[in-house]
């Protein structure tokens, strides 16, 4: 046994990002995660300052070729998805300046075979719009071969990625 748990943990909480998804807080004791990103691309951001952070899955780079699934779920496009993640960041007091970023996925998990370059284009997407935001990126871990797990601590401004090696640990700050 542990022994009594910590005020910190009764409140904690652990919020789940789907594919195409996305979450935004301003609770410390809140681990954002998501899971198995493949081509898909998770974007973290954390303003260490207020203890503001969020995760978005992308799924897609654009969302031109189906706007009418845009309106409905614009999380799951780069386009419409970083523009409402920052949206949601700044409602929150966030700010652009103190924002720190983390970008993850992107891989081609077909291993050579992805005709669309799905995991590819996703990057594009995602490194273009940040560089029109000037948003700060402090560090990266795309493409590749293999799916990576998230878990993001707001409290701590740290990702804590897992890999099919082993769990690396990503500081924001």
């Amino acid at each position: 046994m542990g022994g009594a748990p910590t005020i910190g943990s009764i409140f904690s909480e652990r919020v789940v990002v789907g594919v195409g998804d996305m979450a935004v807080s301003n609770n410390a004791n809140v681990t954002i995660s998501t899971y198995a990103l493949g081509s898909c691309v998770g974007i973290v951001a954390v303003d260490p300052q207020i203890q503001v952070g969020g995760m978005l899955h992308v799924m897609l780079p654009d969302s031109t070729l189906t706007p009418e699934k845009a309106l409905k779920q614009p999380s799951m496009f780069a386009d419409t998805g970083l523009r409402a993640f920052l949206r949601a960041l700044y409602g929150l007091r966030a700010e652009r300046r103190r924002l720190r970023l983390f970008l993850a996925g992107g891989a081609n998990v077909l291993s050579g075979s992805d005709f669309f370059k799905i995991g590819e284009r996703n990057i594009a997407a995602v490194k273009a719009f940040i560089a029109r935001e000037r948003l700060v990126v402090v560090s990266e871990e795309l493409g590749g071969l293999n799916n990576r797990t998230l878990h993001f601590k707001i409290k701590d401004a740290v990702v804590e990625m897992k890999l099919p090696t082993g769990i690396k640990t990503i500081k924001l700050v």
